[in-house]
């Protein structure tokens, strides 16, 4: 049975038995707020346990290492879109220690894309048509400098209100332990 076939087989189930009852909720976060984190799989329930999240309490946005990359790119809209549509009156940056970013380079990625079948032809297209792969698919070093960075990203933004408070924090995979990095209650945000 594929994987596709099993998660269709369960979800078939899950609708018929009502499941789905025990996580209605409004779109609407009660918390008002809204955090952006890393897609690792080891956060998936941990994160929200560890911030005392539940279902229906805040907005959450995953990408890799938990990174804004671009100030008018999709992470950012997000969250444009939970403060002015959805509510959300605060934004939480929460990197994670022993990221899969951390260190990342583009000729990895890159070597890897060919040994899958990508060409040297499509690569060679996309650097000429202006995209830096190298800075695209390029990691970080240091984690809270990353969730610091990204935090400023967000604070700067030209269409984020001077009221919404932007917070950075970094979290252990293993224990959930929080280490704060920015308070974003404080004006002057003491980045590391």
């Amino acid at each position: 049975m594929s994987i596709l076939s099993e998660i269709l087989e369960f979800n078939k189930g899950f609708v018929e038995q009502k499941s789905y009852e025990a996580f209605q909720t409004t779109k609407f976060p009660a918390k008002k707020i809204v955090i952006l984190g890393c897609m690792d799989t080891r956060l998936t329930e941990l994160l929200p346990h560890a911030l005392n999240i539940r279902n229906g309490d805040a907005k959450l946005i995953k990408n890799a290492g938990a990174l804004v990359s671009h100030p008018f790119g999709s992470i950012m809209r997000s969250i444009i879109v939970a403060i002015y549509s959805l509510g959300a009156k605060e934004v939480f940056v929460v990197g994670h220690h022993d990221c899969g970013m951390t260190g990342l380079n583009s000729a990895d990625i890159l070597n890897e894309a060919g040994e899958r079948g990508i060409s040297d032809d499509k690569i060679s297209t996309l650097k000429h048509a202006g995209i830096n792969l190298d800075e695209w698919l390029t990691g970080f070093s240091c984690v809270e400098e990353s969730v610091a960075k990204s935090v400023e990203q967000i604070k700067s933004h030209p269409l984020l209100p001077a009221d919404i408070p932007v917070h950075g924090l970094v979290i252990h995979p293993e224990t959930g332990k929080l280490d704060l990095v920015v308070n974003g209650y404080q004006k002057e945000q003491n980045a590391l």
